[in-house]
């Protein structure tokens, strides 16, 4: 039984990708620090761990209803043809059981943080859900993925606040554009197959000299936004050294990918982007907590 109760938490753990939290929740945790550091608040650990689960159930239920809407094109792409709905796994009607509980905690949580969190968590699951839609009509939908992890450190920092300011807001600019840029490079390992099933992509539609160029100059402007960030609030030296070991990273995977070699967008996709981001968030934390 136990043994059982293990391989469905694994599969369901499996189906939204669990590992990929590290591309937006560092930069959650960023504004939530960033509210308290504006605020001269103590730490509030409850507010925190509601945050955290708003993060978690959110991305479930964009991970999984992705997975719901996918799933036939899954099916035929050699890449992505064994994932759990295609493979069969888990099937479709307990992927939308295991949705509908992922939005309903979403908005629950959203609820028990601040009123504003909670009017907003609609807006929020509409741009989250509606993204898997629109690779079928526009090449754009790299920017609406972007656009929905953006809403990580605006997001945290309403949780703490309840309220919008400007410096979590060149936060969330930054995840835009970081993430749009390495979904761009991502999105080039199906290239091919999306010529063949007509659905969209930056790739798709400019080719891949082109698409890595736009990649670069979305990334370019990431950098932009964290220092204007960081100049707009005062940091000390360990935030401008974590930018440095962010800006190398992110370029290093511009580097290792090339229109000539493209055998390692996983490794750009995942292991750089993934640890580039938990290290600038440790950096900003090592700042806070070391100028007090």
């Amino acid at each position: 039984m136990v043994a059982k109760i293990f391989k469905r938490v694994s599969d369901f753990s499996s189906l939204v990708k669990i590992s990929h939290t590290v591309f937006a929740m560092p930069f959650a945790v960023i504004g939530f620090f960033l509210a308290m550091k504006n605020l001269h608040a103590p730490f509030d650990l409850k507010s925190f761990l509601l945050m955290v689960l708003c993060m978690f159930f959110a991305r479930n239920a964009a991970m999984s209803f992705n997975r719901i809407i996918d799933r036939h094109i899954d099916g035929k792409n050699p890449r992505t043809c064994d994932r759990d709905i295609p493979s069969g796994k888990i099937k479709v009607k307990q992927a939308y059981i295991f949705l509908f509980i992922n939005i309903l905690l979403f908005i629950t949580t959203a609820f028990f943080l601040n009123f504003l969190c909670f009017i907003l968590s609609p807006v929020a699951l509409v741009v989250i859900l509606g993204y898997s839609f629109t690779k079928r009509f526009t090449y754009l939908s790299h920017f609406v993925l972007g656009l929905g992890l953006s809403m990580a450190p605006i997001g945290a920092y309403m949780a703490l606040t309840a309220q919008i300011d400007y410096l979590p807001l060149l936060y969330s600019g930054a995840v835009l554009f970081w993430v749009s840029g390495f979904d761009i490079i991502y999105s080039l390992s199906d290239i091919s197959f999306d010529k063949k099933q007509g659905l969209h992509s930056i790739p798709e539609h400019f080719g891949i000299n082109r698409a890595l160029i736009i990649s670069w100059i979305l990334h370019m402007i990431t950098l932009l936004l964290i220092i204007a960030a960081g100049v707009l609030c005062p940091n000390g030296i360990l935030f401008w050294i974590g930018t440095l070991i962010f800006s190398v990273l992110l370029f290093y995977q511009h580097l290792i990918v090339s229109p000539g070699d493209l055998s390692r967008i996983n490794r750009a996709f995942f292991t750089v982007n993934g640890f580039s981001g938990l290290v600038f968030l440790l950096f900003f934390m090592l700042d806070i907590f070391l100028q007090k």
